[in-house]
């Protein structure tokens, strides 16, 4: 045990560096003979520990944050996860969040993993994002940790954040046209109200068209009817389908007079959305 006097302002400068809760910043401080620096590792093993030691817990609440790149061709979104509603409405933890994205975007990593690996700053320190959320879960206490990591290139990004961080969608478009900004964010809202399953009916996976087809056929003979008239019938069900579920035919939220694919032609002559990216918070 130590026979150093610790301070309270050595304590409240610990705390300040680190975020950690007083008496544990008090604790690391006489465990350590107040040497600042061996505090500090002393704070994180403890962090290590109680993260460890919630491994097997839910972190089905949290943060979805979408953001661009300056020159707007580039956007990535990522999900940050806790255990519990309150601390996903903290501002100390969106902030994480938000700082978690912008080094994706600055550093383009390729994959969760990289992205884990990068660093950010923390309480005046270069931490690895995987380390950071380890400390984050010794001073909040519940299991923190990136679950999602999304990117989407195109010559035109548009990033939207939708219900308080629980969903957030990218939509990349053809252009960078006059208006794209606000167009793109309508489509973004659109994506987000409709989950269309591609972009077109040709982004549509052969699985999903068999599927589709398939109960088509199943409910088509329920009715009763001719064999012969199956097929044709459950042709028009599946391009039903495709309108109701694709977003560029899909009717314009906003507009219903118009599908999408007609709502960005209105913007400008051939504008519409090559790729996008839609994840919702714990889905």
């Amino acid at each position: 045990m130590s026979t150093v006097q610790i301070s309270a302002s050595d304590v409240n400068k610990l705390r300040q560096q680190t975020g950690a809760g007083m008496m544990d910043c008090k604790k690391a401080l006489t465990e350590t003979n107040g040497d600042f620096e061996a505090a500090i590792d002393y704070l994180r093993k403890k962090g290590a520990k109680v993260a460890a030691s919630r491994q097997d817990r839910e972190s089905n609440e949290g943060v979805v944050i979408a953001r661009t790149s300056e020159d707007g061709k580039r956007g990535v979104i990522i999900e940050l996860n806790c255990e519990t509603d309150f601390v996903a409405k903290n501002a100390e933890f969106v902030a994480f969040g938000n700082e978690i994205a912008n080094a994706a975007v600055q550093a383009n990593p390729k994959s969760l993993e990289e992205l884990n690996a990068l660093e950010i700053d923390v309480e005046n320190a270069r931490v690895k994002i995987s380390d950071a959320t380890v400390d984050k879960t010794g001073k909040i206490g519940e299991k923190i940790g990136v679950s999602k990591y999304e990117v989407l290139e195109g010559e035109k990004v548009v990033a939207y954040i939708h219900g308080n961080y629980r969903l957030a969608v990218l939509v990349a478009l053809n252009k960078a046209a006059t208006g794209a900004d606000e167009a793109g964010k309508d489509v973004a809202m659109q994506i987000a109200a409709m989950n269309p399953v591609a972009v077109d009916k040709d982004g549509v996976d052969s699985t999903t068209i068999e599927r589709e087809l398939a109960i088509a056929k199943d409910q088509i003979r329920a009715e009763g009817k001719p064999e012969e008239m199956v097929e044709k019938i459950a042709a028009g069900k599946l391009n039903k389908f495709y309108k109701d579920s694709t977003l560029l035919n899909q009717e314009f939220v906003k507009d219903s007079s118009k599908n999408v694919s007609q709502f960005l032609d209105t913007v400008e002559k051939g504008l519409t959305v090559t790729a996008f990216k839609r994840v919702a918070l714990g889905a």
